[in-house]
């Protein structure tokens, strides 16, 4: 006879009710955090924010939070995504100052929105990054981006639990080009490139991409990059057209409170800095 599944004791878990998109930096030294370390602390910081987040059901009940494509570990990031489901309303800027404020120093709150439908997988297409090159002349940098996009294909190694994998960084990058700011005179002699990754499977990396400066044109800075995440958002009609979907959805909002005003489409990232 078979057995019956215990049933856990107490009242089942309350109905959300809302869902909250937030948008948050990582600077710093917490750039080293791996995501499951950043999970942690947006968890404990959720809880001690006082929010009213929903709790899955079963015997170890968890918040409702949800993830988007984390940058890599070592990778500073200004757009960096999380949803969490609430099972009362909240206003967003109220949400914002209290996980801004249960949040630790280098993980900062930039906005939170209510989300006008869609996924974070649907509206998060497309990235867009920095990367500092020290020690690195503009022109050589900018040679290597050109020789790069002239490129068919590109295949780089990367180290992986299962082995070696071999990735296709050119496949996945849209824009890559010496970042007009980039004055060697002002950057201290630091090539700054700027890049446009779409989201592809399997991920194509910001190291993928200087890896394959490395193989095609002999780029390599004798120190570490410093790599950051710009911006995510949708792929635009033109090819390397960035929106970001939280300006999209603060738009409407800010539409609906008009008389007679008209959405928006998304607002371009081309000017977004960090």
């Amino acid at each position: 006879m078979a057995r019956s599944k215990p049933v856990p004791l107490g009242p089942p878990p309350q109905p959300a009710v809302q869902r909250l998109r937030v948008r948050f930096a990582k600077r710093g030294r917490l750039r080293f955090a791996s995501h499951r370390d950043v999970a942690r602390a947006i968890e404990r910081a959720v809880r001690r924010s006082g929010l009213p987040v929903a709790y899955s059901g079963g015997f170890n009940p968890h918040p409702k939070l949800s993830y988007a494509g984390a940058a890599p570990t070592g990778v500073a990031s200004e757009a960096e995504y999380f949803e969490i489901a609430l099972t009362a309303l909240c206003v967003p800027g109220d949400a914002s100052d209290r996980l801004g404020a249960a949040l630790p120093a280098g993980l900062d709150v930039i906005d939170v929105t209510e989300p006008r439908g869609g996924t974070m997988a649907d509206q998060l297409q497309v990235s867009e990054w920095r990367a500092m090159l020290p020690e690195t002349q503009s022109e050589a940098a900018a040679a290597a981006c050109r020789m790069f996009m002239d490129e068919g294909r590109v295949e780089v190694e990367r180290s992986t639990a299962t082995g070696i994998r071999r990735v296709d960084a050119r496949a996945a990058v849209l824009e890559l080009e010496l970042d007009p700011r980039a004055v060697d005179s002002c950057t201290g002699g630091c090539a700054i490139l700027r890049m446009v990754v779409r989201h592809v499977t399997p991920a194509v990396r910001p190291d993928d991409v200087l890896a394959a400066l490395r193989q095609v044109a002999g780029l390599a800075p004798p120190s570490p990059p410093l790599v950051t995440r710009l911006a995510q958002g949708l792929l635009g009609a033109a090819a390397g057209g960035l929106f970001e979907p939280g300006a999209a959805d603060s738009a409407a909002a800010d539409c609906d409170t008009a008389d007679g005003g008209a959405a928006t489409g998304g607002a371009s990232l081309g000017s977004l800095g960090p």
